[in-house]
């Protein structure tokens, strides 16, 4: 059983997903830290010093902080396009080999050369007749 876990665990794409794991990881806490640290304070500013998460109301002795849905629906589009523009980077930065095939049409060729052409089969074709073959 250690054995066949080994050979799992050593696959290329189970490496590969685990260091992208990683890697997400560091990026979610790098974009919570931008959106937590520079940009909600900034929009906080701009709209007279709200914060959202803050933003509630209460129902008997129950609060509803509609403000924190607010804050986390805000939260996943600036990720959302913080990964949209990072994924948009590295396909701009991988080169792609593209093969150009060019389509080269022959001309058709002169009537008097298809002419000729047919003159020629039938007399090969005649010959052969002849020869018996």
């Amino acid at each position: 059983m250690w054995k066949e876990f080994k050979s799992f665990a050593m696959k290329g794409n189970v490496l590969d997903l685990a260091i992208a794991v990683i890697i997400g990881a560091a990026f979610g806490k790098i974009v919570t830290s931008l959106v937590g640290d520079i940009i909600m304070p900034l929009i906080g500013l701009i709209s007279g010093g709200i914060d959202l998460k803050e933003l509630s109301f209460g129902i008997g002795d129950v609060a509803v902080k509609y403000g924190m849905f607010l804050q986390t629906v805000v939260d996943f589009f600036i990720i959302s396009f913080s990964i949209f523009m990072v994924v948009k980077l590295s396909t701009r930065f991988r080169r792609k080999e593209t093969v150009k095939v060019e389509v080269v049409e022959t001309p058709a060729p002169a009537p008097d050369v298809v002419l000729l052409t047919e003159i020629r089969d039938l007399l090969r074709a005649d010959k052969q007749r002849e020869s018996g073959v």
